[in-house]
């Protein structure tokens, strides 16, 4: 049996997952060099864990080529079994990089990994092989720990889901649990996993993003994570959903703000106040282009469809000036218990209108019960959107 050595060195470095702040991979040199190593010249495979079925509705592995896609399989399995040193198919660090991204868009459920370490095995000048180990954030018996916890979660979430739900009141649903079970705190730890959404109640955008991908793979709808940044430059995470066969955006980061009253009286009580904001919940490309921007890791679906668009769902959507149909919303509000009602316009134009109509020529008291001829709302204009408090 002829046994060979080959002379060469291992380099050893960490990536870390995307921050906040910059959005951008960094990159850390932690190890050294080392005179010689053995270098096996085949590599045996281990069991996989995840099948091809398993991956059908993962939107990012989809759209990788087929070579990508064995790296992925190879990552996404060293993930979930916690392996180390799992030698890749791919020595190209910046392909390694953005599959392992890929990975963790479509699995929220590996929230007990926050970068990968890679080792290269050099022959001379020339990288012979990698190998992958993932950066645990916990021991497995603390990752049970947590998966019961958000077990517990899940199950109180889904269990309130109306009965006979389609897909639409699913994600209706979702959206809103989310929103009122989260607060948005930047402090808290764990914020870019479901970690924090699930066990402390308070989260980031990208926290947000993967419980709301969670809950509703777990109902059966498909999602995935979306990278990107906001007007303000900011980076953020939202989701792409699939509803009745067609792409929307959802962002339930954005979707848990308070409205402000503009005008009317200063001290409008704050439990009137609304808590959700359905301006992105199932959206269009167009409709989330004007306030976010994206940057993913993989190109993302063009989304036109409005059938299952919150306001269009809702009968609260105007291609045109409809007094009928303004009636009917103020009336159900009321009948409703309501404190508010959100009403969108399709343009520019439609929306001139109202604002003309309802607010400058104050023909909104014909709709709103106000006995002391005050009213309260607040306008968006980037989303041709108005509310007022009844």
């Amino acid at each position: 049996m002829e046994m060979i050595l080959l002379t060469g060195c291992l380099v050893y470095a960490w990536h870390t997952l995307p921050h906040e702040e910059t959005g951008q991979v960094q990159q850390t040199d932690i190890g050294a060099e080392q005179e010689e190593c053995d270098m096996p010249e085949q590599v045996l495979k281990k069991d996989k864990t995840i099948s091809e079925a398993d991956l059908q509705d993962c939107y990012a592995y989809q759209m990788l080529s087929e070579d990508e896609k064995v790296l992925y399989t190879e990552i996404v399995d060293a993930l979930l079994s916690f392996q180390q040193d799992v030698p890749l198919s791919s020595c190209d660090k910046t392909e390694i990089s953005r599959v392992f991204q890929c990975v963790l868009n479509d699995h929220p459920e590996i929230f007990y990994v926050d970068g990968y370490k890679y080792t290269e095995y050099m022959l001379g000048k020339t990288l012979r092989k990698i190998t992958f180990t993932g950066a645990y954030r916990f021991s497995r018996e603390e990752v049970e720990e947590k998966q019961q916890l958000i077990d517990n979660y899940v199950n109180q979430c889904l269990a309130g889901m109306p009965e006979n739900a389609d897909e639409y009141t699913k994600v209706k649903y979702i959206y809103e649990y989310v929103i009122h079970h989260t607060e948005y705190d930047a402090s808290v730890e764990d914020r870019q996993n479901i970690c924090s959404a699930f066990i402390e109640g308070k989260s980031v955008c990208q926290g947000y993003a993967k419980a709301t991908q969670y809950l509703l793979e777990r109902a059966g709808i498909f999602a995935t994570l979306v990278i990107g940044r906001v007007s303000d430059g900011e980076s953020h995470a939202w989701n792409l959903v699939r509803v009745d066969g067609e792409y929307y955006y959802v962002d339930t980061t954005w979707g848990d703000a308070s409205y402000q009253a503009v005008e009317g009286t200063p001290s409008y009580p704050d439990e009137k106040i609304p808590t959700i904001n359905y301006d992105y919940l199932c959206v269009t490309s167009d409709q989330l282009e004007i306030t976010h921007t994206m940057e993913n890791v993989v190109e993302m679906p063009e989304c036109t469809a409005m059938a299952d668009n919150y306001y269009v769902r809702e009968g609260a959507y105007f291609t045109c000036w409809d007094e009928e149909q303004l009636a009917r919303i103020f009336r159900e509000g009321y009948e409703r218990g309501s404190t508010y009602v959100t009403l969108k316009c399709a343009d520019r134009e439609v929306y001139r209108q109202f604002q003309d109509t309802l607010i400058i020529n104050q023909g909104i008291f014909r709709y709103l019960n106000s006995p002391d001829s005050v009213v309260s709302y607040t306008t968006n204009e980037k989303q041709y959107s108005m509310s007022f408090w009844l």
